[in-house]
C-alpha cells in the first residue's frame, strides 16, 4: 500500500488536495493510505489531519508576527510526524511560506523520501530568485498555469504543468435554481454572491467594506438577494458579522450551496484569489477588491513585479475585471462597478468573452488535473521503491 503524505495550509489548498487524493485512489484501485496536513474536504477523502489548518489562514506581514510561534511548533511537528510514518512521498500544496520550511528540515533529515510542491510560488509576480534555489529541496514541482515551468526548469528542478484545478471544479456542476429554491429566492430578485476571503485576516478588512457596499446597493435596487457563501475556516466569524450588520444577507455554509450560489448569481464581489477564477469559468461578472495592512501594501508594491493580481487579467494581458485594490477598495467603487454588471453594461460584455478565452487557456487534454498530477505522483513513488 503507497503512503501519501499531504500538507495544504488553506482552503484552496484543500480542496486541491481532496481532488488529488481522489485521483490517486482511482489509480490505484484504493490500495493507497493518506497522512498529513488539510481542511475539511480532505478529511472527507479519509484524511486525519495533523492540526487545524486555520492556524495557517493568515496574510500580511503585521498579521502573521503574532502567529510566528505557533507556526513554528507545527513545522516541527510535522516534520516528525513524516519521520513516523515513513511515507512514498511527502506533497506540500500552495502555501509555500510553510511549506518550504517543512521541505528544508526534511532535507537536513535526509530520509529519501521524494519531496514535490504543487502549485508553484509565484516567482512571476515577485521573487525570482527563489526560482534558482527551489531544486535544493523538493525533487518535483507541480504547475497550474502554462507559462510557469520555464522559469524553474533552467534551475535544475523538474517542473510539470498539470491543468488547473479550476476546470474540473464541482462549481461546473452547480444549480442554481436548486439554491434559488432552497433559500426562497422571490422570482424577481437577483442573487448578488458577496465573498471576503477564506482567511480571518481577510474577512476582518474586507467584509465592513463589502457591507457597506451592500447598504448602498440595496437602497438602489430594491430586487437584489445578497448571500455569502463562506468557508469553514471563517464561518463563525462570518456569520456573527452578518447578524451583527442588520443587512439582509443570507450565509452559507456548505461547498454544494457555495457552487448553486454561484451559478445562481447575476454578479459577485469577491477577494482576489482562486474564486475570483471559480466565477469566470460559472460566467459570473464580478469585481475583484482586496485590502491588507499599509505595511504589508507598502512591501507588495515594492517587490510584485506584474501589472495584475487577478488570474483572468494575467491570463489575457489585460484587465477585464475590474481589480479594486487598498485605497481603491471602497464601498462607492464596488456599488458602481456591481451596477454596471447588472445593467449588462460594456464591462459585463467584455467578462463574458474574454471568461470563454480563459477557459480554453486552462484545458488540458484527456485527463484531469489532478489525474495528471496523480501520474507524477505515482512514478516517484515507483522511483523510491526500486
Amino acid at each position: 500500500m503507497k503512503k501519501i503524505y499531504l500538507i495544504a495550509g488553506e482552503p484552496s489548498g484543500d480542496l486541491l488536495g481532496s481532488r488529488l487524493m481522489r485521483a490517486l485512489k482511482k489509480k490505484t484501485g484504493g490500495d493507497v493510505a493518506f497522512y498529513g496536513v488539510g481542511g475539511e474536504t480532505m478529511e472527507e477523502e479519509g484524511l486525519k489531519p495533523l492540526f487545524d489548518i486555520a492556524d495557517l489562514s493568515i496574510m500580511g506581514i503585521m498579521e502573521v508576527i503574532p502567529s510566528i510561534p505557533k507556526v513554528l511548533r507545527h513545522i516541527k511537528n510535522t516534520v516528525e510526524d513524516i519521520i513516523r510514518v515513513q511515507p512514498d512521498v511527502v506533497i506540500t500544496i500552495d502555501s509555500w511560506s510553510f511549506s518550504a520550511r517543512v521541505h528544508k528540515a526534511l532535507r537536513k533529515k535526509k530520509l529519501g523520501i521524494p519531496q514535490v510542491h504543487y502549485v508553484a510560488p509565484q516567482v512571476w509576480a515577485w521573487k525570482k530568485k527563489r526560482a534558482r534555489t527551489m531544486y535544493k529541496y523538493i525533487d518535483h514541482l507541480l504547475t497550474l498555469l502554462p507559462y510557469e515551468p520555464k522559469y524553474f526548469t533552467p534551475y535544475r528542478l523538474p517542473t510539470d504543468f498539470v491543468g488547473h484545478p479550476v476546470i474540473e471544479s464541482e462549481a461546473l456542476h452547480a444549480d442554481g435554481a436548486k439554491f434559488r429554491e432552497k433559500f426562497n429566492v422571490p422570482a424577481g430578485k437577483r442573487v448578488v454572491s458577496v465573498l471576503p476571503g477564506s482567511r480571518k485576516t481577510e474577512v476582518s478588512k474586507l467584509l465592513p467594506v463589502f457591507f457597506d457596499a451592500v447598504r448602498e446597493l440595496s437602497k438602489q435596487n430594491e430586487d437584489l438577494f445578497f448571500v455569502i457563501p463562506t468557508v469553514k475556516t471563517v464561518a463563525e466569524a462570518v456569520k456573527t458579522a452578518a447578524k451583527n450588520s442588520g443587512l439582509p444577507i443570507v450565509v452559507t455554509e456548505t461547498q454544494q450551496d457555495r457552487y448553486n450560489a454561484f451559478k445562481a448569481s447575476s454578479a459577485a464581489i469577491a477577494a482576489s484569489g482562486t474564486v475570483a477564477l471559480e466565477l469566470a469559468i460559472l460566467d459570473v461578472p464580478h469585481i475583484v477588491a482586496y485590502k491588507v495592512s499599509a505595511f504589508s501594501a507598502m512591501l507588495a508594491r515594492h517587490f510584485l513585479k506584474i501589472q495584475f493580481v487577478n488570474l483572468s487579467n494575467i491570463l489575457l494581458g489585460r484587465e477585464i475585471v475590474p481589480e479594486l485594490l487598498q485605497e481603491r477598495c471602497v464601498p462607492g467603487n464596488i456599488r458602481n462597478y456591481i451596477k454596471g454588471l447588472l445593467q449588462k453594461d460594456d464591462l459585463y460584455d467584455k467578462q463574458i468573452a474574454g471568461f470563454k478565452k480563459v477557459r480554453e487557456l486552462l484545458g488540458l487534454g484527456e485527463q484531469t488535473p489532478s489525474e495528471n498530477a496523480a501520474d507524477i505522483v505515482l512514478q516517484l513513488c515507483e522511483k523510491k521503491s526500486k
